[in-house]
């Protein structure tokens, strides 16, 4: 029985139970594994070169080669790739990614063992127009999505040949916007056009993808997809049949235009650990704009946390009518009392651990954000520079930031003499005991403090306390967000700090197992903010990746947002060496989203959500945005980055780099 609003439990690890797809021979949903995917990025009419990436992709441990097809030629071409990789041993099945041009699809589900289709543009159009329809008009427009949509299904139902019905928030049709908007509805209500006309014609080897490249809304659309489906083909899909058949088709994971480096791999996280967490998801794919095999490892990392999940977790206590007090499908952040500059209207606070460091001087505060000027006798602080530093026993005799806050232990802070910016971290033993700060007390928990009543009163009627929400669970994420819920429920409005403590983990598994983590309740609206330790890990990477995941959760920003795609055989410039060049041009620019787009299926789409846009629009040629408004066409790439600095500066955007000032 399922417990959850839209997964198989809100509290206790389980996976959704789907229906299983055969993709050739590879099985995926069901009791089967999380499968990894990735994309070529090479031109598809390069035999040699689409199957040389194919095989580092395949060796990198991907179970699911997708390779564009955006016409008849390049559809045509899979049957040569697919005979050399099965030639030289590799019978990875082969998905054909496919826009705009049905007859490719058709062909291409002759060849290959799956076919990608994407509702907005396979047979809709999308010029940004808003168009009335009445209930009669809208119907027509459905018949004729069907006329065209049926052959497919009939050569993929002829050939065994898998489908993945995937849709992108860039990409929604006019259609679907004009009746719907630009919402996760609206893309929930295009996938179940083309995902009824299936059903309707017995075609059930589908797999289903829900992907944006803001993980906000790419998450409330894959819960509000389960929902769906499970309201409007459940309890049972087969009710004739004593053998039940899960009523949800499994579902693709992915953050689209994730972007490169330690963004890409947070944002990605943020997105597809969210949903990995409630159980969702039976193949993920990691949309790096890297070389595809690098892509692999990432994903790999993902989804091994939940290979022993559901045996190692600690029981966490169920709730009655979650539903009330957990708004899954829209960001709602939790009400909190303001406590200073913490909790309330506040950007969300991030606490760094130097309680490891030999000594804490003014150089210490250089890896959280803090650069002290010797010949200016003043601080300089950086866009990410933390809140509170958790000092331990050490003793901080030095003149700090004003925006910066000190935390020690209370046995340490009662021996302070100097206690301005200074704050405790009491148990719960010294909350209940002890003398507290007039203004500001940190007070570590765990969910079970909650049964403590004479806690949970205390906190109620003193206004310092900021809790520091702690968990040893391996389903940790799940166990804050239940302690959150139950504050709800007995109107606690407290801030929160979420604490997590990684012991044993290397960096790269910290930015995705934090951004999960973290990031998961954040997307939430639930926290005021993350303390994050992790041994042997630098203070500098730990606050960069926190104020990493505030960014990708989008609910504080400290610096430029890049939406850049991972590349594909439409790219139409080389988009990691632009994406770079961008980057070193534009990186300091605090709050300014641009678009990197290889080329226009899903540019125009997501620009929406960004300032600036750069796309591809033709070999060499370059078109600019301002938001979705198309301001340039057709400039030769060797001009365009310096035209897009140009278009920034127009629209007041654009300050010059600071200086850096040596200390």
């Amino acid at each position: 029985m399922l417990k959850g609003i839209y997964c198989a439990d809100l509290f206790r690890y389980q996976k959704l139970p789907t229906r299983e797809v055969s993709i050739g021979s590879l099985m995926m949903g069901g009791k089967y594994p999380i499968r990894i995917q990735s994309m070529t990025t090479t031109d598809t009419m390069n035999t040699p070169a689409t199957v040389e990436q194919s095989i580092r992709m395949i060796e990198a441990g991907c179970e699911l080669v997708r390779i564009t097809a955006p016409s008849i030629n390049e559809a045509r071409n899979l049957e040569n790739i697919k005979y050399e990789l099965k030639k030289r041993g590799y019978n990875t099945p082969l998905v054909a990614d496919i826009h705009f041009t049905p007859n490719a699809a058709e062909l291409s589900a002759r060849i290959v063992e799956k076919v990608r289709v994407n509702p907005g543009n396979y047979a809709d159009k999308k010029k940004f127009e808003n168009i009335e329809y009445t209930d009669a008009g809208y119907s027509e427009e459905l018949e004729r999505i069907r006329e065209r949509f049926l052959p497919l299904i009939k050569i993929c139902k002829e050939y065994g040949t898998a489908m993945r019905i995937g849709c992108n928030h860039g990409s929604l049709s006019d259609r679907i916007m004009s009746r719907y908007g630009d919402t996760p509805l609206g893309m929930v209500e295009s996938a179940m056009e083309f995902l009824r006309i299936c059903r309707d014609e017995n075609y059930h080897n589908i797999v289903l993808s829900m992907k944006a490249s803001n993980p906000q809304v790419m998450i409330h659309a894959y819960r509000l997809l389960v929902k769906q489906m499970l309201e409007e083909f459940g309890p049972v899909d087969n009710p004739e049949n004593k053998s039940e058949i899960p009523v949800c088709y499994p579902l693709h994971l992915g953050v689209t235009e994730a972007g490169d480096g330690e963004d890409g791999r947070i944002k990605s996280a943020v997105g597809i650990g969210t949903l990995l967490e409630d159980g969702l998801g039976d193949t993920i794919r990691v949309s790096l704009t890297e070389e595809p095999e690098y892509e692999l490892p990432v994903a790999r990392m993902l989804v091994s946390r939940y290979d022993n999940r559901e045996a190692i977790q600690q029981e966490i206590p169920e709730m009655y009518s979650p539903e009330k007090y957990y708004n899954a499908f829209e960001y709602d952040r939790r009400v909190s009392a303001g406590v200073i500059n913490t909790g309330g209207k506040n950007v969300p606070r991030i606490i760094m651990d130097l309680s490891h460091s030999e000594k804490i001087t003014p150089s210490s505060l250089f890896a959280c954000g803090y650069n002290y000027s010797v010949p200016l006798d003043k601080w300089n602080l950086s866009d990410q520079a933390c809140d509170f530093i958790y000092a331990g026993d050490k003793q901080v005799d030095f003149d700090i930031p004003g925006t910066l806050g000190i935390i020690h232990p209370y046995s340490v802070w009662c021996s302070v003499k100097d206690r301005q910016q200074t704050y405790p971290l009491m148990t719960i033993k010294d909350w209940i005991e002890k003398d507290h700060h007039p203004e500001l007390n940190f007070v570590q928990c765990s969910m079970n403090d909650l049964i403590n009543e004479i806690f949970v009163s205390s906190i109620t009627e003193n206004p310092t306390a900021v809790l520091i929400l702690s968990t040893d669970n391996p389903h940790g994420m799940a166990e804050q967000r239940r302690f959150f819920l139950e504050m709800r429920l007995n109107e606690i409005n407290c801030p929160v700090i979420i604490h997590r403590k990684y012991e044993k983990i290397n960096e790269e598994a910290l930015k995705l197992y934090a951004a999960t983590d973290a990031g998961a309740l954040l997307i939430d609206g639930l926290g005021d903010g993350i303390f994050i330790q992790a041994d042997k890990i630098s203070p500098a990477v730990i606050n960069r990746i926190s104020f990493g995941i505030l960014q990708a959760t989008r609910t504080r920003i400290s610096k430029t947002e890049y939406i850049s795609c991972p590349s594909c055989g439409r790219t139409l410039f080389d988009l990691q060496e632009t994406t770079a060049r961008i980057r070193s041009r534009t990186d300091h620019l605090k709050g300014v989203k641009i678009g990197i787009m290889g080329c226009i299926v899903n540019g125009p789409g997501e620009m929406a959500d960004a300032d600036y846009g750069y796309v591809g629009t033709g070999p060499g040629r370059i078109t600019l945005y301002k938001g979705k408004e198309v301001v340039k066409r057709n400039i030769p790439e060797e001009e365009a980055v310096e035209a897009l600095i140009d278009l920034i500066r127009e629209h007041g955007d654009w300050v010059e780099k600071p200086m850096t000032v040596s200390t």
